[in-house]
């Protein structure tokens, strides 16, 4: 191990917080059990509002945000671990209370780890992150609601997203008729690549909704939350469920009790933060598995940590298509 390490670190001052790369060494990280050269990291929603000083994310300074991380073990106290082990956190508030991903080492807790699967490379782990698991645990609850293909399209919204990509593409590949949901006609070539074959507006799709509407969807995976959520529970099919995983759009849902006690519409919640660790090894062994590589390269782009700063706060316009994947060492 070097004597040195770059991290992006954020300091608060009186103007709010403010981040730089910076050379630190292994005495300035934070307690924990096991420490890990870091390969990759990725930039989520969370990442964005760090990076912006916004929806206060981040609980305490000074801060090493990135709530995702893999790399390899180069030391450890914890039992489960040995050095050399190739791991993934994610989630467990890290880049929030504790210190997360944007770095070329870490220290953390080793209960906020799980090996990474043999056959699943450092930069895939981090093209599917937070963004990927989530989305796999959308598909897995739409799965345990016994919903099959022959039933109907299934819906997606956000789907130019993180979530939303990795979702369309699980879903196609499991023989799933996928409809996205984007607000950018731009995007919708890369949304036929990963397997959607129809598309409905941003717009359209946030139009306040009747209690009931045309059924149209056996399952939806929902990222929005708000006026979009309320549509879609709307226009479920009969028995239908929806995974909902994102507030993007709003906190609120001006629904009513129509489309469960008419329709017995599910409405399922899914987090990832604080996942059980055997729910998560279930997920991760699915994605290796369900994922295919080229689906993931076509909707990675790699962005060194010393441009992060500047072009980070983007995913909260909506800029980001598909994940970005962020290489500490350059």
């Amino acid at each position: 191990m070097s004597d040195t390490f770059t991290a992006l670190v954020l300091r608060e001052t009186d103007d709010g917080p403010i981040g730089a790369l910076e050379q630190l060494t292994d005495a300035d990280l934070p307690d924990g059990d096991v420490t890990i050269d870091v390969d990759y990291s990725s930039l989520n929603y969370k990442d964005g509002m760090a990076l912006s000083g916004k929806g206060r994310i981040v609980r305490s300074y000074p801060m090493v945000p990135g709530i995702d991380l893999t790399g390899t073990v180069v030391a450890s106290e914890s039992p489960d671990f040995a050095v050399g082990d190739a791991v993934i956190s994610t989630g467990w508030s890290v880049g929030e209370r504790y210190w997360g991903g944007y770095t070329q080492r870490q220290r953390v807790r080793s209960e906020w780890l799980v090996r990474r699967p043999d056959d699943m490379s450092a930069l895939t782990a981090m093209a599917i992150g937070t963004a990927g698991l989530t989305a796999m645990l959308c598909v897995m609850a739409i799965e345990d609601a016994h919903v099959l293909p022959a039933e109907g399209p299934v819906l997606v919204t956000g789907a130019a997203g993180g979530v939303g990509s990795v979702a369309v593409a699980l879903l196609s590949g499991l023989g799933f008729e996928v409809t996205a949901v984007t607000g950018r006609p731009e995007t919708q070539e890369y949304l036929a690549g990963l397997g959607a074959t129809a598309f409905l507006t941003r717009e359209e799709m946030s139009e306040p909704a009747r209690p009931l509407e045309s059924e149209q969807w056996a399952a939806a995976v929902d990222t929005v939350g708000s006026k979009m959520l309320a549509r879609v529970l709307a226009q479920m099919k009969y028995g239908g469920v929806v995974a909902a995983c994102g507030l993007a759009g709003g906190a609120d849902l001006p629904t009513t009790v129509m489309p469960f006690i008419l329709r017995s519409v599910r409405l399922q919640g899914v987090e990832s933060v604080v996942a059980p660790t055997p729910l998560r090894n279930r997920a991760w062994a699915r994605l290796g598995r369900d994922l295919p590589a080229d689906l993931i390269e076509s909707m990675t782009e790699i962005v060194p940590l010393s441009q992060l700063l500047e072009r980070g706060p983007s995913i909260l316009d909506g800029q980001v298509r598909g994940r970005w994947v962020v290489d500490p060492g350059v």
